[in-house]
């Protein structure tokens, strides 16, 4: 592990514990691109609120400092027009046209990541053994986006599967967790994971008190990603991209409030404190630290060692994460690849980054899935403030 575990024997240990690997990775998005330069024109025209110019001038200035170049989002002006109390700010029950419309959209587009991830891992999806499936969004009715996502996929009747809903941007790291623990634990399982998510449930109107309305509407975009996760990979059949080596999860103390998404009449409704990417940064070198050594690694401050795949939550979060690290500039450059791509797409932005870093590497001519490096971390974050921590191995190209 370079600098960061000197012992060859810790990294055996290591190796006899960690036998799940990521065999796979597939991602979509919704076909519709909006340019952020010319989202702020789009936002106050179809809110009906070009009369406000001070804060559209705001807006603009918040789309401009967010680094985000585009987003693929389902919104469009023909489906405000058909559902137009969407366009005002808490002023009428929308939940219902909201959830119809959510009910539909999240199990295609996890579905379209999840055939992406089959197609790639070239097995029979009927050998998938459990689905994980996790969504901000995607669980109020019953059954959930999981059912109906085994369904799309033509998956066996009789995987096995869990569902992780209203949760946050936290669970790709959660998920890969998750499916870590089922593919070891259950002899020849296969598990595919995938994270959907869009905002179609809290897109809404202008308010001038709201800011953090404003950076919401600003930053998330739509998209899934889907993993294949198994133990003991057949090697004439399937190939390994990451190891999935240890993987730990924690509560910030005292910051239950500092991100919230609280489900009402008029959808889901997000509160966010400015404080939110200096409070991660404040405590992201403690978390990881535990992972480390919880991994039987040793972390000698030597970060630019390694891989980073960092939730792309936004342009303040990985300046003060790069920051608090250490880290080059060039370290997080698939998080930013990320974002300026697709915006913050919740949940399932954590894989888009190992996919764009894999096939960055490829592209390169580096020696491994991550960037030349061997190991990594993967670092999700989300309401709670929760922070999950996940230690990868890279695979070599």
């Amino acid at each position: 592990m370079g600098s960061l575990g000197n012992t060859e024997e810790a990294g055996i240990q290591v190796m006899r514990r960690a036998a799940a690997s990521i065999l796979s990775i597939g991602t979509a998005n919704p076909s519709n691109v909006v340019v952020q330069s010319e989202f702020p024109d789009f936002y106050f025209r179809v809110t009906n609120s070009e009369h406000k110019q001070a804060l559209k001038d705001k807006f603009r200035r918040i789309c401009e400092k967010s680094s985000i170049k585009k987003r693929h989002l389902y919104i469009d002006e023909a489906l405000l027009a058909a559902n137009p109390e969407m366009t005002t700010y808490m002023m009428a029950p929308t939940l219902d046209q909201r959830q119809a419309i959510v009910s539909m959209k999240v199990p295609e587009l996890g579905a379209a990541a999840g055939a992406a991830a089959l197609k790639e891992w070239g097995r029979p999806a009927t050998d998938i053994t459990h689905l994980v499936v996790g969504s901000t969004s995607g669980g109020s009715d019953m059954p959930g986006a999981d059912y109906h996502i085994i369904r799309l996929l033509g998956l066996s009747p009789t995987v096995r599967r869990v569902a992780l809903y209203h949760q946050g941007c936290f669970v790709g790291a959660s998920a890969l967790r998750l499916a870590k623990d089922l593919a070891e634990n259950n002899p020849n399982a296969r598990v595919l994971a995938i994270c959907a998510e869009t905002n179609l449930m809290y897109f809404r109107g202008v308010d001038d008190q709201h800011f953090d309305n404003l950076v919401c509407q600003a930053l998330f975009g739509d998209g899934a990603s889907a993993l294949v996760v198994g133990a003991g990979p057949i090697l004439e059949k399937e190939k390994p991209l990451f190891d999935v080596v240890h993987a730990t999860q924690c509560l910030i103390p005292e910051t239950g409030g500092a991100i919230q998404g609280l489900l009402r009449e008029v959808g889901l409704t997000f509160g966010l404190v400015s404080e939110v990417p200096s409070l991660i940064a404040k405590n992201i070198e403690a978390s990881l630290r535990e992972t480390l050594r919880g991994a039987g690694l040793v972390d000698d401050g030597d970060r630019n060692s390694l891989f980073w795949a960092v939730h792309p939550g936004g342009r303040a979060i990985l300046d003060k994460v790069e920051a608090a690290l250490g880290l080059k500039p060039d370290k997080i450059r698939a998080s930013r690849k990320v974002l300026a791509e697709y915006g913050n797409m919740g949940s399932a932005c954590a894989w888009f980054v190992l996919d764009e870093m894999r096939r960055w590497s490829a592209a390169e001519g580096r020696s491994t899935t991550g960037e030349g490096c061997d190991w990594g971390v993967l670092f999700g974050f989300g309401p709670g403030l929760t922070m999950d921590t996940v230690v990868l191995r890279s695979a070599h190209i």
